[in-house]
């Protein structure tokens, strides 16, 4: 009853007759996910317990995020392209990875990590004896029998590929590389200065030796999908690389998307700007031609979760860019507001932004990363991200060593250059705010207060600043 995924196709769009469509999908009964939530509850306390989980893999883990892995990536790069160094990014793309886990291999995994005894004889039954079958067109095939993967949209699936491929951080960071995971989605990268004519040869040693970890594993590396960018430093030429693997040569690209973010070989995000701008504008369009048929609530409910969604995913990445940059953000927020309030284009928006209690696009970017400089000050924030934000410490006794303020880094000139440094806006801001906010160690008597009282003044001091938008 457990262990029967069905297989359907990944997107209604796709061709039924190949095979590559299909995905298998465990449509887990409530009981079932009861039980897998409270193997989830202890396994993931005996990992965090024991600091067994890969600290760069970010998915499906309590504080960690697509957006705090991107951060953390961006700010890297950019901090690199400040200091007058070159970099690359490989974006790996790996073909049908939860499927291909061999149960051997991942049970040794679980066995070298304290997993033991009844607990490891229960996640063999657990991964053993499945089946599968196939519904298309209102028919269902006979079961066929599972022999390798983790189950896909089971509670325990995602948990069990990331202790899997928890030693493949190991490999690159052997040739040098920094990375970043989310599930299945790597991104590799190197800093170097831009005369060394090393670099390929570094970055095929190091795709070569990902390649053949993955085939030990039964894991496939796509490496026709796997992108590459090069980002020049500042003031540096454009330096075209071409990597050959055996017969393959991979080229790099001027931009690519990584976890549902556009990034360019300038870091502007510009692509990424335009990229949601075009999304959005297409959805406001769709959703007014059904206005008339909507009550207020109705469409107001619509747009948030179809466009400002779409607007608040991985904002913090804007940080610290120009107002040109986030204009065409800002005007679709009008649309929007403008759409839910059934009014002309050229309305005011300043009081329907207000009626709604949204905050305008610079001041929702504002406030994200100070919430989670606010994560980062408390330690519910990733560890690559504390690392980031240090705490400020006087060299003597001061009242200050009581508030929670940040480490405030030097700054050169080049470092806001390029739409400046991502972690560095936010500690700059966060420190400003923390000199008028009441976020004392004394007066905060449960994190969750706490939080929710700084999001309160947070929003107060924003609003006192923001500009009356048009």
């Amino acid at each position: 009853m457990f262990k029967k995924p069905t297989l359907m196709l990944k997107k209604p769009t796709l061709n039924p007759s190949l095979l590559d469509s299909y995905r298998p999908v465990s449509n887990l009964p409530f009981l079932s996910k009861i039980l897998e939530r409270a193997v989830l509850a202890q396994l993931s306390s005996f990992l965090h317990k024991h600091d067994l989980l890969d600290p760069f893999q970010s998915g499906f883990r309590k504080g960690h995020s697509t957006e705090t892995s991107l951060l953390a990536m961006m700010d890297d790069l950019r901090a690199a392209r400040a200091a007058r160094r070159s970099s690359v990014l490989v974006l790996l793309d790996l073909s049908a990875a939860f499927d291909t886990v061999n149960h051997e291999i991942l049970l040794t995994t679980l066995s070298d990590l304290g997993v033991t005894g009844t607990v490891l004889d229960w996640f063999t039954s657990y991964l053993y004896d499945r089946s599968f079958k196939v519904s298309w067109g209102g028919e269902t095939s006979v079961l066929s029998r599972v022999t390798t993967g983790v189950p896909q949209g089971s509670v325990l699936g995602p948990l069990l590929f990331s202790i899997y491929t928890r030693s493949l951080g190991h490999i690159i960071q052997s040739h040098g590389f920094s990375y970043h995971s989310y599930a299945d989605d790597t991104q590799l990268y190197l800093s170097f200065p831009p005369e060394d004519a090393t670099i390929a040869t570094k970055i095929s040693a190091c795709l070569s030796d990902i390649s053949a970890w993955m085939s030990e594993r039964h894991l496939q590396l796509n490496l026709s999908k796997t992108e590459i960018l090069i980002f020049p430093g500042n003031n540096s030429p454009q330096q075209n690389l071409s990597i050959q693997i055996g017969s393959l040569l991979l080229t790099p690209t001027a931009s690519a998307k990584s976890l549902g973010v556009w990034i360019d070989n300038k870091l502007s995000l510009n692509h990424h700007v335009a990229a949601i701008s075009r999304s959005c504008r297409f959805t406001l369009y769709n959703i007014r031609k059904i206005r008339p048929f909507l009550s207020q609530q109705a469409t107001q409910l619509l747009v948030q979760a179809m466009v400002i969604s779409k607007l608040d995913y991985c904002n913090s990445l804007l940080a610290g860019t120009s107002a040109v940059t986030i204009k065409p953000l800002q005007m679709i927020q009008n649309m929007a507001a403008r759409l839910i309030f059934n009014q002309p284009k050229y309305t005011h928006v300043t009081p329907l932004l207000t009626s709604l209690h949204w905050l305008p696009i610079a001041a929702r970017i504002e406030f994200k990363s100070l919430m989670l400089a606010y994560r980062a000050v408390n330690g519910t924030a990733p560890s690559y991200i504390n690392t980031l934000l240090p705490r400020y410490t006087p060299t003597r006794s001061l009242r200050s060593a009581n508030e929670r303020r940040l480490k405030i880094p030097s700054l050169s000139f080049h470092t806001w250059d390029n739409g400046g440094h991502n972690v560095t806006c936010m500690i700059l801001r966060h420190s400003s705010f923390a000199l008028n906010l009441p976020i004392t160690e004394t007066n905060i008597s449960s994190k969750s207060h706490g939080k929710d009282r700084y999001k309160q003044d947070v929003c107060v001091c924003l609003s006192a600043v923001l500009p009356d938008i048009q």
